[in-house]
Protein backbone atom coordinates (compact mmCIF):
# COMPACT_ATOMS: atom_id res chain seq x y z
CA UNK A 1 0.00 0.00 0.00
CA UNK A 2 1.40 3.33 -0.72
CA UNK A 3 0.48 6.64 1.40
CA UNK A 4 0.21 10.28 0.51
CA UNK A 5 1.85 12.30 3.46
CA UNK A 6 2.83 16.02 2.90
CA UNK A 7 5.96 17.77 5.03
CA UNK A 8 6.76 20.94 5.97
CA UNK A 9 10.33 21.89 5.87
CA UNK A 10 12.04 24.78 7.61
CA UNK A 11 11.71 26.74 4.52
CA UNK A 12 7.83 26.70 4.69
CA UNK A 13 7.51 25.04 1.27
CA UNK A 14 5.67 21.98 1.01
CA UNK A 15 7.22 18.36 -0.17
CA UNK A 16 4.58 15.69 -1.48
CA UNK A 17 6.16 12.76 -0.12
CA UNK A 18 5.25 8.85 -0.62
CA UNK A 19 6.46 6.10 1.94
CA UNK A 20 6.00 2.06 0.61
CA UNK A 21 4.59 0.82 3.71
CA UNK A 22 3.24 -2.71 2.79
CA UNK A 23 1.04 -3.79 5.71
CA UNK A 24 0.82 -7.47 4.21
CA UNK A 25 4.78 -7.84 4.22
CA UNK A 26 5.26 -11.24 6.26
CA UNK A 27 1.96 -12.18 6.09
CA UNK A 28 -0.60 -12.67 3.86
CA UNK A 29 -0.66 -12.75 -0.02
CA UNK A 30 0.67 -9.55 -1.32
CA UNK A 31 -1.34 -8.54 -4.67
CA UNK A 32 0.13 -6.39 -7.70
CA UNK A 33 -1.74 -3.22 -6.69
CA UNK A 34 0.79 -3.59 -3.14
CA UNK A 35 4.20 -3.28 -5.72
CA UNK A 36 5.20 0.12 -6.61
CA UNK A 37 7.42 1.92 -7.42
CA UNK A 38 9.94 4.26 -5.39
CA UNK A 39 12.45 6.74 -5.26
CA UNK A 40 13.68 10.19 -3.27
CA UNK A 41 11.19 11.75 -5.01
CA UNK A 42 8.37 10.05 -3.73
CA UNK A 43 9.37 8.47 -0.59
CA UNK A 44 8.50 9.73 3.03
CA UNK A 45 11.90 12.41 3.92
CA UNK A 46 13.07 13.01 7.00
CA UNK A 47 16.42 15.30 8.15
CA UNK A 48 18.17 13.58 10.76
CA UNK A 49 21.30 15.53 12.41
CA UNK A 50 23.37 18.17 11.26
CA UNK A 51 21.45 18.55 7.80
CA UNK A 52 21.59 14.65 6.69
CA UNK A 53 18.60 13.68 4.97
CA UNK A 54 16.78 10.35 5.11
CA UNK A 55 14.46 8.65 2.81
CA UNK A 56 12.49 5.64 3.67
CA UNK A 57 11.96 4.06 0.50
CA UNK A 58 10.53 0.82 1.97
CA UNK A 59 9.17 0.70 5.67
CA UNK A 60 7.36 -2.04 6.67
CA UNK A 61 7.05 -4.24 9.81
CA UNK A 62 9.98 -6.65 8.92
CA UNK A 63 12.43 -4.63 7.04
CA UNK A 64 13.38 -1.32 6.47
CA UNK A 65 15.36 0.29 3.46
CA UNK A 66 16.43 3.83 3.93
CA UNK A 67 18.58 5.66 1.28
CA UNK A 68 20.77 8.67 3.16
CA UNK A 69 22.49 11.58 3.02
CA UNK A 70 25.26 13.24 4.57
CA UNK A 71 27.01 16.43 4.62
CA UNK A 72 30.98 16.92 5.03
CA UNK A 73 31.77 17.00 8.93
CA UNK A 74 28.56 15.47 9.80
CA UNK A 75 27.97 11.91 11.81
CA UNK A 76 25.58 10.34 13.87
CA UNK A 77 25.90 9.27 17.38
CA UNK A 78 27.49 6.11 17.94
CA UNK A 79 25.20 3.63 19.32
CA UNK A 80 23.90 0.00 18.87
CA UNK A 81 20.98 -1.76 18.40
CA UNK A 82 19.58 -4.62 20.59
CA UNK A 83 17.23 -6.61 17.72
CA UNK A 84 18.04 -5.18 14.21
CA UNK A 85 20.84 -6.26 11.96
CA UNK A 86 21.93 -3.74 9.16
CA UNK A 87 23.65 -2.99 6.04
CA UNK A 88 24.86 -0.40 5.40
CA UNK A 89 25.89 0.23 1.36
CA UNK A 90 27.53 3.14 0.26
CA UNK A 91 26.54 4.78 -3.31
CA UNK A 92 28.54 7.88 -3.74
CA UNK A 93 31.43 9.53 -2.01
CA UNK A 94 33.56 7.81 1.30
CA UNK A 95 32.41 7.15 4.74
CA UNK A 96 33.60 5.78 8.05
CA UNK A 97 32.00 3.64 9.85
CA UNK A 98 33.45 3.21 13.59
CA UNK A 99 32.38 -0.46 14.69
CA UNK A 100 32.92 -1.14 18.32
CA UNK A 101 35.79 1.94 18.27
CA UNK A 102 37.30 0.64 15.13
CA UNK A 103 36.87 3.03 11.89
CA UNK A 104 36.17 0.99 8.22
CA UNK A 105 36.84 3.20 5.43
CA UNK A 106 33.90 2.63 2.84
CA UNK A 107 33.76 3.91 -0.90
CA UNK A 108 31.28 4.04 -3.41
CA UNK A 109 30.48 0.37 -3.84
CA UNK A 110 31.22 -0.87 -0.61
CA UNK A 111 29.50 -2.38 2.13
CA UNK A 112 29.39 -3.15 5.65
CA UNK A 113 26.88 -5.63 8.11
CA UNK A 114 26.37 -4.36 11.67
CA UNK A 115 25.25 -7.52 13.92
CA UNK A 116 22.64 -6.58 16.35
CA UNK A 117 24.51 -5.17 19.82
CA UNK A 118 27.67 -3.92 17.86
CA UNK A 119 28.45 -0.18 18.83
CA UNK A 120 28.90 1.96 15.57
CA UNK A 121 28.71 5.15 14.04
CA UNK A 122 28.83 6.27 10.51
CA UNK A 123 30.98 9.84 9.67
CA UNK A 124 31.70 11.84 6.51
CA UNK A 125 35.01 12.57 7.94
CA UNK A 126 35.36 14.27 4.11
CA UNK A 127 37.65 17.86 3.89
CA UNK A 128 36.66 18.80 -0.07
CA UNK A 129 33.01 19.17 0.84
CA UNK A 130 32.03 15.94 -0.75
CA UNK A 131 28.39 14.28 0.41
CA UNK A 132 28.26 10.79 1.64
CA UNK A 133 24.95 8.73 -0.01
CA UNK A 134 24.22 5.55 1.33
CA UNK A 135 21.80 3.03 1.73
CA UNK A 136 20.89 1.49 5.44
CA UNK A 137 19.11 -1.82 5.39
CA UNK A 138 17.59 -3.35 8.66
CA UNK A 139 16.10 -6.07 9.58
CA UNK A 140 14.08 -6.05 11.58
CA UNK A 141 13.58 -2.06 11.46
CA UNK A 142 15.80 -0.20 13.64
CA UNK A 143 13.27 2.62 14.61
CA UNK A 144 12.21 2.08 18.13
CA UNK A 145 15.66 -0.73 18.69
CA UNK A 146 18.27 2.24 19.29
CA UNK A 147 20.63 2.80 22.59
CA UNK A 148 22.97 5.24 21.91
CA UNK A 149 26.64 4.81 23.94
Amino acid sequence: MTRQKSLTCSSNSRISTRANSNPKAGGGEVSQKDISAISKSTAEHYIWGNGCDGWHLIKNPELSVIQERMPAGTAEVRHFHHHAQQFFYVLAGKAVMEIDGSPVVLRAGEGIWIPPNTSHQMRNDSSKGEEVHFLVISQPPSHGDRQNT
